[in-house]
């Protein structure tokens, strides 16, 4: 190796070292896996300069890898493509948890063209790493170039430790999420319990106003609840709340955000929703609640209804506390009527309403 060679190979080594720093300082200042996973990507992308790089995640049920991050040519188009284990190079890497360097994609049979054919992008050089933990792994970090033999075994080498950092990351932050959700989560339904249910209320109320955005909340109660801890039992009654959990869960967007307020009263937050959206939405779960069958795995077959409240910003509230308390008195208003029905909050005025939300 003559002087400039050795010069090269010490720079980049101190380079190699700097990321390294850099990136442990990270990994110590935030939980946020996404700005430590941005961050740590942001480096391999200054110190390999691969045309397009990307983050793949494991979803261990499905047994499927998903884009968790990607830059370069095409990256917006592949956030919905799903490689499934032993599908590609990536997915090799993600069922063996070793290492390729895959130097002339095109003749090599584990290449699978699948992204390139969404990208339009031509890959013909790679690196794949698995982002392993404790022997487990959870993903796996793919970098590309339009070249042939355009990476090295040094580059090989260098991605998979930096790799680890980026699988530390993902651990401690899943970790911290684990126990964030101990604080927040009610343990009967797994919903959000009450506590983030204030948290949430006022972050979306600032967002609303701050967007000018509209939001629906829905309070309601299961109407004689009690017949249940009665007749059956407590424990029957804490499955039939967990039940109500799951069907919430099934009847709602991923966005929208369903909380145990406590006892048998449940609010849920409709997030850019107006009032006839969120009116709609009410009757589509009150009709799923009614229609459904509870405990049959306690060999029974309960059916219950609730009494639904309803208001929504900026039409009936202005303040979090506010609409909140519209919605439970709306609610409370056909639990001393009629039950099984709904209420809207601006509507008082008009008397009460019928089972659909109408004015009778």
């Amino acid at each position: 190796m003559d002087r400039e060679d050795l010069l090269r190979e010490m720079a980049r080594t101190v380079e190699e070292l700097r990321v390294f720093n850099e990136i442990g300082k990270t990994l110590t200042s935030t939980l946020d896996v996404r700005e430590v996973l941005g961050i740590i990507m942001q480096k391999i992308s200054e110190l390999l300069r691969p045309n397009n790089w990307s983050l793949l995640l494991l979803d261990e049920e499905k047994k499927e890898l998903f884009f968790e991050i990607a830059v370069g040519e095409g990256a917006d188009k592949i956030k919905d493509i799903r490689l499934k284990v032993g599908q590609g190079v990536a997915g090799c890497v993600a069922r063996d948890g070793q290492p390729l360097l895959v130097r002339n994609a095109r003749a090599d049979p584990r290449f699978c063209s699948t992204v390139d054919e969404v990208t339009r992008f031509n890959t013909q050089a790679l690196l794949a790493v698995p982002l392993s933990f404790r022997n487990r792994v959870l993903g796996v970090i793919e970098l590309v170039n339009n070249r042939p033999d355009s990476f090295s075994e040094s580059d090989l080498r260098l991605l998979n430790s930096l790799a680890d950092f980026a699988a530390i990351a993902i651990e401690n932050a899943r970790n911290f999420q684990r126990v964030q959700e101990l604080t927040v989560k009610d343990d009967v339904t797994n919903l959000f319990n009450s506590r983030f249910l204030h948290e949430a209320l006022n972050q979306e109320f600032e967002r609303s106003k701050r967007y000018q955005l509209t939001f629906g909340v829905v309070f309601f109660d299961l109407d004689r609840f009690k017949l249940v801890n009665d007749q059956h039992g407590h424990l029957c009654g804490s499955r039939l709340l967990k039940e109500v959990g799951d069907l919430l869960r099934a009847n709602l967007r991923s966005v929208d955000i369903p909380t145990r307020y406590g006892g048998d009263e449940f609010v849920i937050i409709l997030p850019q929703t107006n009032k006839e959206q969120a009116l709609h939405v009410t009757r589509r779960l009150r009709l799923a609640l009614n229609e459904a069958v509870f405990l049959r795995s306690q060999n029974l077959e309960i059916r219950v209804t609730a009494s639904f409240g309803l208001a929504s910003y900026p039409d009936d509230a202005q303040n979090p506390d506010d609409i909140l308390r519209l919605a439970d008195e709306a609610m409370y208003r056909v639990k001393e009527s009629s039950r099984d029905g709904i209420e809207i909050a601006d509507r008082t005025a008009a008397g009460p309403m019928d089972g659909q939300g109408r004015p009778r």
